[in-house]
């Protein structure tokens, strides 16, 4: 018989151990979790996201099928869908919703008291989801998109690559409640630059369309557009939109360069619903949203298009190629 104190025992344990908190022991576990994602695209149309989130939560020991159920819905580009999508997924009673975007949070958060991680939201305490990033309190956690902040930098960049530009507009969902903010921060950059710059309402795939002719009428040079849901869910067409009135587009996420657009400058999404996957984690070993601090992006990368740029008639200048962190070619 082996003394119990000897280093054999010592080292038993720590196996016994190890073995215990390992992926496979978890997901052998018996407990299965529902994780809810409330989200502005379909899965198919979100799936470098879904992807990288699903990456984060496979290295925390979770796995679809065995001890992880995905339960996503999609308001397919209609926030005003979110209400009725948030009350059915909360009545499929899961451990954690994912949310994007604020009109999806504060739908989720109206429907009831399940924790919230939001993969990305422009500003949560200016969309009045929480009153501090440090310590949100009440149900809500998770990423900041910081949007806002990089409207200025991305009216500089249009401005190296589309030569003589002078009027901009800006295609935006108005009714969400962080697009004044984005506007106003818009306005204040576009005079130092030289620019003048022009408000587009976007609500709908109909909007989205006038609002390119109108820019064209109106003798625009270039646009930027956000990535809010109507957006997201029509970036194909965005894109045809772009080529079709050859009308240079900024985008906020490489998604719509991928689908055609001219270039984009913004957060890197995968890598936030990456770490959204351990916030999941954490709420699921216990951890309250509201003492999880929410953090901001730490990748910020500028993606180009150079068959749109051909098609539009642009040459990107070197200097701006040179900064960039993807070149479709």
């Amino acid at each position: 018989m082996k003394n119990r104190d000897s280093p054999y025992f010592s080292r038993l344990a720590a196996i016994v151990l190890a073995l215990a908190l390992s992926p496979a022991a978890i997901a052998q576990s018996g407990k299965v979790y529902r994780i809810g994602f409330l989200e502005t695209t379909s899965a198919s149309a979100n799936r470098a996201n879904l992807d990288a989130f699903l990456r984060g939560i496979r290295e925390a020991g979770y796995v679809e099928g065995k001890n992880l159920v995905i339960d996503y819905r999609s308001a397919d580009g209609r926030a005003e869908r979110f209400t009725d999508l948030a009350k059915d997924l909360v009545r499929a009673r899961p451990d954690v919703i994912v949310t994007r975007g604020s009109t999806a949070t504060h739908a989720a958060s109206k429907a009831g008291s399940v924790p919230i991680v939001m993969s990305a939201v422009a500003d949560p305490v200016g969309a009045r989801i929480v009153t501090n990033l440090a310590r949100p309190g009440g149900n809500v956690t998770g990423l900041s998109a910081l949007v806002s902040e990089l409207g200025a930098k991305r009216l500089q960049i249009i401005k190296e690559v589309v030569p003589g530009v002078k009027r901009v507009g800006f295609m935006i969902n108005m009714a969400n409640p962080v697009s004044p903010g984005q506007w106003q921060e818009i306005e204040r950059g576009a005079g130092p630059l030289g620019l003048e710059a022009r408000l587009f309402d976007v609500r709908s795939e109909e909007a989205l369309r006038r609002a390119f002719e109108q820019a064209q009428k109106g003798q625009l040079d270039a646009m930027l557009a956000t990535g809010e849901a109507v957006m997201a869910a029509n970036r194909r067409l965005l894109a045809e939109l772009e080529i079709k009135h050859r009308m240079p587009v900024m985008h906020t996420q490489r998604e719509f360069v991928d689908a055609g657009g001219l270039i984009s400058y913004g957060v890197h999404y995968p890598d936030l619903y990456y770490r959204t996957a351990g916030y999941v984690d954490k709420i699921l070993k216990g951890a309250k949203p509201g003492d999880l601090p929410i953090e901001q992006p730490t990748r910020i990368e500028l993606v180009i298009n150079l068959r749109t740029a051909k098609t539009l008639g642009l040459e990107i200048p070197q200097s701006v190629l040179l900064r960039a962190d993807d070149v479709i070619q």
